[in-house]
């Protein structure tokens, strides 16, 4: 049976939404950039791409993935949309993993695109009404809402509840936080994110271009003081410790990889930069989502029969600092070894294209690095979680 690998793992740098370089830039934009140069790094002829697969979030149902293609030239290739929420584009590349793995198809490309920016409104009939009698603005839920897991405020539903359930301080929180934003400054100082990122040069309102090619998120200035300054979001809740600080951006970006069988790359000559070992996906209570990620992690390790101490690199996205830090006290994972560039607190966190940017960065890190075995995890929308394995 053929091994899934990773030829090429690329993203864009991480817009703040509603204000930064991408505001204007759509999803469909954003996925043809990523898309094509996912493939000009793989060194895959385009004709030889079987299938697209991008995660899109909230964006109406157009198939971005489809629309990707048929814009690069590749009107011959499919595309597919998927939606797990904050898990989407590592479930692309598990998608994509297990189609090579199975012999179905033998190149595809795989990850996520989010443009919060740009993303439609919709509306909803209310049933029983009038035909002309909307709810607008509408969001669809992510579960069934409960008093303890309100389906729009994660705030809640995943941040509170999740610091709660772990016993994790305002405190911790905040400093998880600042160690994001300083890893992160840290990394594009060094120069680590110039590999994985793919510069866009973006066309502004009053017509002048721009280079971007800079995550956007990332505080300097951050300090603990200033965490520690910040009103929580909701103080009519006793004891609520989650801010806008420790918790994740709000913010536009796309990512994504290119996967294909392992003999198919050495008989064209593909640099391999990873082999997908293992993926894995779990549900819990909705009021309990931030703690999936501990339990996806626990699922992953078990079907792998890996140890914690056999990972090298993990990424645990920061939807709210609380996530990731329940999820290493849940498992004895030394927090030296998660989010070593940083993540949602201090990158940002564009929804469907995290998974795949996790990924990415593992995989530079890790070849920086002498290679090793790397793990993507997160927690999702409406009581998920999703990771990825990887070796370098």
């Amino acid at each position: 049976m053929a091994k899934p690998v990773i030829v090429s793992a690329v993203r864009t740098a991480i817009g703040r939404s509603f204000k930064g370089a991408l505001v204007n830039v759509s999803s469909e934009t954003l996925a043809i950039n990523i898309l094509t140069e996912a493939v000009r790094r793989s060194g895959v002829d385009p004709s030889e791409v079987d299938d697209v697969i991008l995660a899109e979030l909230n964006y109406g149902g157009g198939d971005l993935a489809r629309h990707a293609a048929v814009a690069s030239g590749m009107e011959s290739v499919p595309g597919q949309a998927v939606n797990r929420h904050c898990a989407g584009s590592l479930t692309s590349i598990a998608n994509a993993a297990a189609h090579i793995g199975a012999g179905a198809e033998r190149v595809i490309v795989a990850g996520g695109v989010q443009s919060l920016s740009t993303s439609p409104l919709m509306k909803w009939r209310v049933p029983g009404s009038d035909p002309m009698e909307f709810k607008e603005p509408w969001m669809p839920p992510s579960h069934p809402e409960t008093p303890d897991a309100p389906a729009l405020d994660m705030s809640i539903t995943v941040g509170w509840n999740t610091a709660k359930k772990a016993g994790i301080s305002r405190q911790a929180m905040d400093e998880w936080a600042l160690r994001s934003h300083q890893r992160a400054v840290a990394a594009a100082d060094a120069g680590k994110f110039a590999e994985e990122i793919l510069p866009l040069k973006i066309t502004q309102a009053d017509g002048s271009v721009i280079d971007f090619a800079a995550d956007e998120h990332p505080r300097r200035d951050t300090t603990l003081e200033r965490l520690a300054s910040l009103p929580v979001l909701h103080p009519e809740i006793e004891g609520f410790s989650v801010t806008a600080g420790n918790s994740s951006g709000i913010n536009d970006a796309a990512a994504a990889v290119t996967v294909t069988a392992d003999d198919y790359a050495a008989a064209n000559g593909l640099e391999v930069m990873a082999t997908v070992r293992a993926w894995a996906n779990v549900g819990v209570t909705p009021a309990d989502n931030g703690i999936a990620a501990a339990n996806v992690i626990g699922k992953i390790l078990d079907r792998t029969g890996l140890s914690v101490g056999d990972v090298a690199l993990w990424e645990i996205n920061e939807a709210f600092a609380s996530v990731p830090i329940a999820a290493c006290r849940a498992h004895g994972i030394d927090e030296e070894l998660v989010n070593f560039s940083g993540s949602g607190c201090s990158l940002g966190h564009p929804i469907s294209a995290s998974g795949a940017r996790q990924v990415a960065t593992l995989i530079y890190e890790l070849r920086r690095r002498g290679g090793g075995i790397g793990v993507s995890a997160m927690c999702a929308g409406g009581g998920m979680g999703g990771a990825l394995v990887i070796e370098v």
